[in-house]
Protein backbone atom coordinates (compact mmCIF):
# COMPACT_ATOMS: atom_id res chain seq x y z
CA UNK A 1 0.00 0.00 0.00
CA UNK A 2 1.17 3.28 -1.01
CA UNK A 3 2.41 5.64 2.01
CA UNK A 4 1.02 9.08 1.07
CA UNK A 5 3.62 10.99 2.08
CA UNK A 6 2.76 14.89 3.48
CA UNK A 7 5.15 16.78 1.55
CA UNK A 8 7.29 17.73 -1.45
CA UNK A 9 10.80 16.42 -0.17
CA UNK A 10 12.15 19.55 -2.53
CA UNK A 11 10.37 22.39 -1.21
CA UNK A 12 8.36 20.59 1.65
CA UNK A 13 4.86 22.12 0.16
CA UNK A 14 2.03 19.77 1.51
CA UNK A 15 0.87 17.37 -0.35
CA UNK A 16 -2.41 16.29 1.46
CA UNK A 17 -3.91 13.04 0.45
CA UNK A 18 -5.98 14.06 -1.86
CA UNK A 19 -4.17 16.52 -3.70
CA UNK A 20 -3.89 15.94 -7.55
CA UNK A 21 -0.41 17.87 -7.04
CA UNK A 22 1.85 15.15 -5.83
CA UNK A 23 3.71 12.95 -8.09
CA UNK A 24 5.89 9.64 -6.95
CA UNK A 25 8.17 7.58 -8.38
CA UNK A 26 8.11 3.78 -8.29
CA UNK A 27 9.72 4.19 -4.59
CA UNK A 28 7.79 6.68 -3.32
CA UNK A 29 9.92 9.76 -3.82
CA UNK A 30 7.09 12.38 -3.15
CA UNK A 31 7.58 15.68 -5.14
CA UNK A 32 5.00 18.39 -5.84
CA UNK A 33 4.46 19.01 -9.65
CA UNK A 34 6.33 22.33 -10.19
CA UNK A 35 9.26 20.78 -8.54
CA UNK A 36 9.04 17.71 -10.70
CA UNK A 37 8.02 19.17 -14.12
CA UNK A 38 10.40 22.40 -13.24
CA UNK A 39 13.54 21.28 -11.40
CA UNK A 40 13.36 17.61 -12.26
CA UNK A 41 11.90 17.35 -15.38
CA UNK A 42 9.52 14.68 -14.49
CA UNK A 43 12.72 12.36 -13.46
CA UNK A 44 12.95 11.34 -9.64
CA UNK A 45 16.76 12.79 -8.75
CA UNK A 46 17.09 9.94 -5.73
CA UNK A 47 16.29 6.75 -8.26
CA UNK A 48 16.33 8.31 -11.99
CA UNK A 49 13.14 6.84 -12.38
CA UNK A 50 9.89 8.44 -13.96
CA UNK A 51 7.76 10.97 -11.95
CA UNK A 52 4.37 10.35 -12.33
CA UNK A 53 0.89 11.91 -10.56
CA UNK A 54 0.22 9.56 -7.08
CA UNK A 55 -3.14 7.82 -7.10
CA UNK A 56 -5.43 9.12 -4.94
CA UNK A 57 -6.83 7.13 -2.12
CA UNK A 58 -10.50 7.62 -1.58
CA UNK A 59 -11.43 9.28 1.66
CA UNK A 60 -13.59 6.38 2.49
CA UNK A 61 -10.69 4.54 3.13
CA UNK A 62 -8.18 6.86 4.77
CA UNK A 63 -9.65 5.97 8.50
CA UNK A 64 -8.47 2.87 7.90
CA UNK A 65 -5.43 3.01 5.88
CA UNK A 66 -4.38 6.92 7.02
CA UNK A 67 -2.02 8.37 5.16
CA UNK A 68 1.73 8.95 6.61
CA UNK A 69 2.19 11.75 8.58
CA UNK A 70 6.00 11.01 8.52
CA UNK A 71 7.81 14.04 6.85
CA UNK A 72 10.85 13.68 4.31
CA UNK A 73 12.99 16.76 3.40
CA UNK A 74 16.17 16.27 1.26
CA UNK A 75 18.57 18.88 -0.22
CA UNK A 76 17.93 18.15 -4.37
CA UNK A 77 20.19 19.43 -6.75
CA UNK A 78 18.18 21.29 -9.81
CA UNK A 79 18.17 18.94 -13.02
CA UNK A 80 20.49 19.84 -15.20
CA UNK A 81 19.86 22.23 -17.98
CA UNK A 82 19.82 21.38 -21.84
CA UNK A 83 22.20 23.98 -23.38
CA UNK A 84 22.56 24.81 -26.38
CA UNK A 85 25.43 23.54 -28.88
CA UNK A 86 28.77 25.91 -28.61
CA UNK A 87 29.76 27.70 -31.81
CA UNK A 88 32.76 28.78 -32.54
CA UNK A 89 33.25 32.33 -32.91
CA UNK A 90 33.45 33.39 -36.55
CA UNK A 91 36.73 34.99 -37.98
CA UNK A 92 36.84 37.60 -40.62
CA UNK A 93 37.75 36.54 -44.26
CA UNK A 94 41.51 35.95 -44.63
CA UNK A 95 42.38 35.00 -40.89
CA UNK A 96 43.96 32.00 -40.29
Amino acid sequence: MLELRPNCECCDRDLPPASPEARICTFEHTFCATCAELRFDDVCPDCGGGLVARPIRPETQLHRFPASLRRVLKAHRPATPILPPRREPEQPAGWV
